[in-house]
């Protein structure tokens, strides 16, 4: 709040009125050094002067910081410097010295200044107003994009990406997801905005609940997700269970609350952390699909732990405690080769179970009949 002025005048605080002064005095210096190398600036009976590039020294966190979003924008639609053919300023600030330099030293360019900064945001969405209502089809429509990434939770905290971020709207992407847990009857949807791969560190947007699901063995439910954007940014989420046709739906604006802020920090975090988040999704998936194969065995063991001697028996326990035991750490290739050690035990109950349901089928079938029914 007026940090250069605060420090030539000597004072620390200001009250509402004396600030409202120093923004009518800092608009008007700015409009004025886009054409001057100096003015005279009257505050608190005091009289100031400040110079170009004094005010371009001040100004110039904001300015590096648009050139940032400007290099990011290119960046993200995998331009380079070189394929940009005009650079259109918009907003009055842009009629300072500062930026117009900044422009021709990043772009390699004069910028484009036939169209008065002030209008060309009113002329360009006039342009588009008239492409949208099917007045012309000639040149190219501006649309709007989502900033972040959309997704949902899966198993182990991860996120699920199902709109990347920079992605066009309106726009729809489905796809299908099943249950984990045998005789599970209810999923919920948790749906998270951000480029994380953890839950934990993206921003939570809503969640709702299908109720309704047929009882299955884990991994046969199929449950279709749809996300929805529309023209106007709203999401909608929607989960359909295909055997039963039971479904549920959240609707969501994403960017309610959100502010360019967030936006940047959520952004430059997933820039920051993406070699960390890569390990962790190998971590967690790993850890997903280890447990899964632990809730198999034992529901198996529930049912057929009669098929084992007490020797293969005791073999098994042991090759699922050690597992057990490797997944409280986080070495992944420990956790790999625990598992199929597993394995090697697992099949071999597999295989006897295989063999009783086998026996239990042919049991009281004449060979002759079998030969038959072949």
């Amino acid at each position: 709040r007026g940090s250069w002025a605060k420090k030539q005048l000597n004072i620390d605080v200001l009250s509402d009125e004396d600030y409202a002064v120093f923004i009518v005095a800092a608009r008007q210096a700015k409009e004025q050094l886009s054409t001057q190398d100096s003015v005279e600036l009257k505050l608190l009976e005091a009289t100031l002067t400040l110079d170009r590039p004094t005010f371009e020294s001040i100004i110039q966190v904001a300015l590096d910081k648009t050139i940032s979003v400007c290099k990011r924008v290119l960046r993200d639609a995998k331009l380079e410097l070189t394929d940009i053919q005009n650079v259109v300023l918009v907003g009055g600030s842009t009629r300072s010295y500062a930026v117009q330099k900044a422009v021709r030293e990043v772009f390699a360019q004069e910028p484009l200044c036939t169209i008065n900064p002030d209008e060309v945001v009113a002329i360009g969405a006039s342009i588009t107003a008239n492409q949208l209502i099917g007045n012309s089809q000639d040149g190219s429509l501006l649309l709007d994009v989502t900033p972040l990434s959309l997704g949902l939770e899966t198993m182990g905290g991860l996120v699920e990406r199902l709109i990347s971020r920079n992605t066009a709207i309106p726009v729809a992407r489905r796809q299908e997801f099943t249950t984990y847990q045998d005789g599970q009857t209810a999923m919920l949807i948790h749906v998270v905005q951000g480029e994380r791969d953890l839950v934990e560190h993206c921003r939570s947007l809503g969640r709702f609940v299908l109720h309704g699901i047929p009882p299955m063995t884990a991994g046969q439910a199929r449950i279709e997700v749809t996300f929805q954007v529309d023209a106007d940014g709203l999401l909608t989420v929607s989960a359909r269970e295909a055997t039963s046709g039971v479904q549920a739906h959240i609707d969501i604006k994403p960017s309610y609350g959100l502010s360019e802020a967030d936006t940047e920090r959520l952004l430059i975090e997933g820039f920051q952390h993406a070699e960390e988040d890569k390990n962790l999704r190998h971590l967690k998936e790993t850890k997903v699909e280890a447990e899964r194969e632990l809730e198999a065995l034992e529901q198996a063991l529930k049912v057929d732990a009669y098929l084992l001697d007490e020797k293969q028996l005791e073999a098994l326990n042991s090759a699922k405690e050690s597992l057990k035991a490797q997944l409280e750490g986080s070495d992944i290739q420990a956790i790999e080769q625990a598992v199929q050690q597993l394995k090697v035990h697992s099949d071999a109950f597999a295989a006897l179970r295989m063999n009783r349901h086998i026996d239990h089928a042919l049991k009281g079938t004449k060979l002759d009949d079998w030969s038959k029914s072949n």
